[in-house]
């Protein structure tokens, strides 16, 4: 059987080609990996993007750069967080259904145990002096990691001029137009059909552009193997019915044990649904969880949902995870003949598992039938356009957590069709802005992992923290 080897810091990692059954690499080792890349993952999708693309695309050699692009252009058609659904398609090409369990799991257990554990002190303290001073400077370590991700992958996306156009049309229809991010992924998906039906150099331009980033060894998923999934009646049968019963199992249990009105019933429905219909990532939805948390159900109060934010802004993992912080406050405050902890803690755990299990059907769902089209010249231009959208997605977050992090004050400007967030700039944090400069220049210039730079900024968010207050 064929194999393919490529040297990883002295080590030889031996993988077989992706058409036929079996590991491309041991899944212990790949285990190690995902474990890795999930400490990381800090400041949501761009972040995680820009971390799993150093990792996987540049430095591990595991997948090529238009492999790892096509798969990210599918995850972003697909509701829940896209990053983690990436992990989880990477994870089944490198080792199937265990891989993609392993990858999607790890990729939000570290921040499901940080954020059980900052939410159960925020209901005992209100106010964590010292987890807030040691987070202050990991926000703006992320800018300089997001910022890092939209100069990647704008730089191997972006061939064509038409494909920068469309990058900066999804960011000026997000960022200024508020247009609603599923329609802007439809008209990026129609603009790249059109032109690799009309101007075919376009899409080939852009294809080059993408290997040209692919320095280095040959990866061990290659642009033209197949995955030996085979997509069909049976195996879609399969996934859905195994999906369904993961979901049906705890969730008919609650009902069952808690009855039908309880917090743990209303929270396992509504998230469920929410799951479902959270295209374009945590922000898209977040206004909507909000409502119905704070103004129907009562679970929280309005500024609570804030703090909710910053927290899952400041752990690893997506930034959906703020609804666990939002069932862990419900559940406390009316836990019904449970102990309060152990309703916090259980609400918890509950939402999480409706939340993140349909990002694994969806996944192992689509990817067999995504991997056989990717030689279908129509639906890979589409994907092209897509991706080129992408760019300009992860640019306008980028810009909205830039503004929320180096400024105090931002105020929302209305004029027309035009939706602006706004800052005061005399509320510039100097101290903030000082930290990512050190951030880039560590990541950039020195070429630190994003580990070593986080606990850096980490530190010295704390530092400045504790001086202003010794000083003030």
């Amino acid at each position: 059987m064929e194999s393919t080897t490529v040297k990883q810091g002295g080590d030889s990692v031996s993988g077989r080609r992706l058409d036929r059954e079996g590991d491309l690499v041991p899944l212990r080792q790949a285990t190690r990996a995902w474990f890795s890349i999930s400490l990381q993952t800090f400041g949501g999708p761009a972040g995680q993007i820009a971390v799993m693309q150093r990792e996987l695309v540049e430095e591990r050699r595991w997948i090529g750069q238009r492999r790892f692009l096509h798969a990210l252009s599918y995850c972003t058609l697909l509701p829940g967080p896209e990053a983690q659904q990436l992990a989880i398609y990477v994870g089944w090409l490198l080792n199937g259904v265990a891989g993609g369990l392993v990858a999607g799991t790890l990729f939000v257990l570290p921040g499901v145990v940080a954020l059980l554990a900052l939410s159960a002190l925020y209901v005992t303290a209100g106010d964590s002096t010292l987890v807030a001073a040691l987070f202050a400077g990991l926000a703006p370590a992320v800018l300089a990691i997001v910022a890092q991700a939209v100069l990647r992958l704008g730089g191997r996306a972006l061939g064509h001029p038409a494909l920068v156009a469309l990058a900066v049309g999804a960011f000026v229809a997000l960022s200024v137009l508020a247009v609603p991010f599923p329609v802007v992924v439809l008209l990026a998906a129609l603009a790249g059909w059109a032109l690799g039906r009309w101007r075919p150099a376009t899409m080939r331009v852009a294809q080059g552009r993408a290997d040209a980033g692919d320095e280095g060894p040959d990866p061990l998923i290659a642009d033209d193997a197949l995955h030996h999934g085979v997509p069909g009646r049976g195996h879609a049968i399969k996934v859905l019915v195994i999906g369904l019963t993961a979901w049906v199992v705890p969730v008919g249990a609650v009902v069952a044990l808690t009855g039908r009105d309880s917090v743990f019933t209303d929270q396992a429905l509504f998230f469920t649904g929410t799951a479902l219909v959270t295209f374009g990532g945590a922000y898209a939805v977040l206004a909507y969880v909000a409502q119905k948390a704070v103004e129907v159900y009562g679970w929280l109060a309005p500024g609570e949902m804030v703090r909710g934010l910053a927290l899952a802004e400041t752990t690893p993992g997506p930034l959906v995870m703020v609804v666990q912080f939002v069932a862990f406050l419900g559940a406390y405050r009316d836990p019904g003949s449970l102990d309060p902890w152990v309703a916090a803690v259980l609400a918890s755990l509950l939402t999480t598992w409706v939340t993140f299990v349909p990002c694994f059907v969806f996944v192992f769902l689509g990817a067999p039938y995504v991997e056989r089209l990717r030689g279908n010249r129509s639906l890979s231009a589409a994907l092209t356009g897509i991706t080129a959208a992408v760019v300009g997605v992860i640019a306008n977050l980028a810009v909205f957590f830039a503004v929320h992090t180096l400024f105090a004050d931002v105020r929302p400007v209305v004029w027309g069709p035009v939706h602006l967030q706004v800052p005061e700039l005399a509320s510039l944090r100097w101290t903030t802005l000082g930290i990512a400069l050190v951030a880039s220049f560590l990541l950039v210039r020195l070429q630190w992992s994003v580990l070593r730079t986080l606990g850096v900024c980490a530190l010295l968010g704390l530092a400045a923290t504790l001086g202003a207050q010794a000083l003030g």
